[in-house]
């Protein structure tokens, strides 16, 4: 038992160090999105991850960077799964993964919205966001396209620093 529980943990901590493919300064770890690292009675390395959403496109990259870690790292059978409830969230996102958003030029996303029982609100007006420059400190800014270089991200601009940067939006 002593044994499997070792293994257990060197597999979580080899798996916690594999990087996100579209923010690789970020680990899965830090991006909430490695669940579980389980050690099976036979040997088998079991992870579980998450995606950001459904149709991650990065999902298959996430799983082979998991896979071939624990794999050359000694652990002969591993298998990766993909868990969809509950769903990921922003939330999950460590503090130390918000640290090294900001520390790259990229707004970490602030809380995620509460989702309540019962029917959908509907909202016609904008959402209205206080995003602050992951450079200056500034609260002066403007979302510029809601869309960025991954589905996750929008593209906003400081007013104060004049510079444009990413931020993570909240799901």
């Amino acid at each position: 038992m002593v044994s499997v529980l070792r293994h257990a943990r060197r597999a979580r901590h080899i798996a916690e160090q594999v990087p996100d493919p579209e923010l690789p300064m970020l680990t899965l770890a830090d991006l909430g999105v490695l669940r579980e690292v389980e050690v099976g009675d036979d040997g088998t390395v079991v992870a579980s991850l998450t995606p950001t959403y459904s149709g991650c496109p990065a999902m298959a990259e996430m799983r082979a960077g998991v896979a071939t870690r624990l794999r050359n790292a000694g652990f002969a059978r591993v298998e990766v799964r993909t868990v969809l409830d509950p769903p990921w969230t922003t939330d999950w996102i460590t503090p130390e993964g918000r640290r090294k958003l900001a520390e790259h030029g990229i707004a970490p996303p602030g809380p995620a919205p509460r989702r309540v029982s019962g029917p959908v609100p509907l909202t016609l007006t904008p959402t209205r966001r206080q995003v602050v420059c992951p450079r200056c400190g500034s609260a002066d800014t403007e979302e510029s396209s809601r869309f960025g270089a991954t589905s996750c991200k929008a593209l906003w601009r400081c007013r104060a620093c004049r510079e444009p940067f990413e931020y993570v939006k909240e799901i």
